[in-house]
């Protein structure tokens, strides 16, 4: 195959170890767009999509038009190296009847791993506990912190929101602990859930039994505010939620309301917007643990996904399954 890499420069470097590309380069030719604007990388773009059997996206690339598609008769296969491609793709795009796959999945490690470190900080009471002893004080009683318990993951209930590549990612670091998960996703089958090893319970349910609540969910408009005054209401007292997925998913004002009582404890790598406004009570109350959208992949956590992407296209390559597709169908309810 002639592949083309349609990446901005600077992110090939971010995200492409040069191994993975000698990998493709072994049984395949490989053309490296080099330029960084969008108005240069269009100009690429018309040079070599017309002689391109497969292309790669990732951050930075510029949307595609319907145009630009035209200029590409040979194309089967498109690979996005990072989440979603709905904004890459024009209306008509599935009538041409071209692959896509997505490194959704390699994205998502980095995203799990660290909702795993929230749940143990959290439960932990790492952060109280930082503060606490910052200010010269100790623990006065082996298992409680200045209004907090000290827990540990084990023998909890974990509510996930979402059984998303994230959520499995969750779902699958979590094996290595003794806890119950449960999961609300109306998408979820029940024979799935089995297979996963979790329970699938409501929304409602969820909230109100978990320990840890850890939002796995998609930013759509039937998802907007899902989570308000209700929800977070019916959380246990010393519950933990924790948004790694989009802000805009959240009542946000609900959620500080809540917070305000001092019932529950947060951590938010993800607001709307972000980040916070400066007089938002999330930057003030101190059971809030904010992070600037890091979850995600960062640092050499980015070759990850530059490796999903050669892997999936080595596997086109030799007629197998891909994990990373996606359909037309499933497009309403991915992110």
């Amino acid at each position: 195959m002639r592949v083309f890499l349609f990446v901005p420069n600077s992110m090939q470097q971010r995200c492409f170890a040069p191994a993975d590309l000698d990998r493709l380069r072994g049984s395949h030719e490989l053309v490296l767009a080099r330029s960084e604007e969008p108005a240069d990388l269009l100009r690429e773009w018309d040079q070599q999509a017309p002689l391109a059997d497969a292309i790669i996206l990732g951050w930075d690339t510029p949307p595609m038009t319907d145009a630009m598609l035209d200029l590409a008769p040979r194309l089967r296969l498109l690979v996005h190296s990072a989440g979603s491609v709905k904004h890459l793709l024009p209306p008509g795009f599935w009538q041409r009847r071209i692959r896509v796959v997505t490194c959704n999945d390699a994205l998502a490690v980095g995203v799990a791993e660290t909702t795993l470190g929230m749940m143990i900080a959290g439960l932990k009471g790492l952060f109280p506990a930082n503060a606490l002893t910052h200010a010269g004080g100790w623990k006065s009683d082996p298992f409680v912190l200045p209004g907090f318990p000290v827990r540990e993951l084990f023998d909890v209930t974990i509510g996930l929101i979402g059984a998303s590549k994230v959520g499995r990612q969750v779902i699958r670091l979590l094996q290595a602990f003794e806890v119950s998960i449960l999961v609300a996703d109306p998408y979820l089958s029940r024979e799935e859930a089995v297979r996963l090893g979790v329970k699938r319970v409501s929304l409602d349910e969820l909230m109100r039994q978990s320990d840890i609540v850890s939002l796995h969910a998609p930013a759509l408009p039937m998802t907007r505010h899902m989570l308000g005054g209700a929800q977070f209401g019916a959380m246990k007292d010393h519950a933990i939620f924790i948004n790694t997925a989009r802000g805009s998913i959240v009542d946000e004002e609900a959620l500080a309301r809540e917070l305000k009582t001092g019932r529950i404890f947060a951590f938010l790598d993800v607001t709307h917007p972000e980040p916070p406004d400066s007089d938002h009570p999330f930057r003030n109350l101190p059971n809030v643990v904010l992070t600037p959208h890091i979850s995600g992949a960062m640092s050499n956590g980015c070759r990850r996904m530059g490796r999903c992407a050669v892997d999936q296209l080595l596997l086109f390559a030799q007629g197998l399954r891909l994990p990373g597709e996606v359909t037309a169908e499933q497009m309403a309810i991915l992110a």
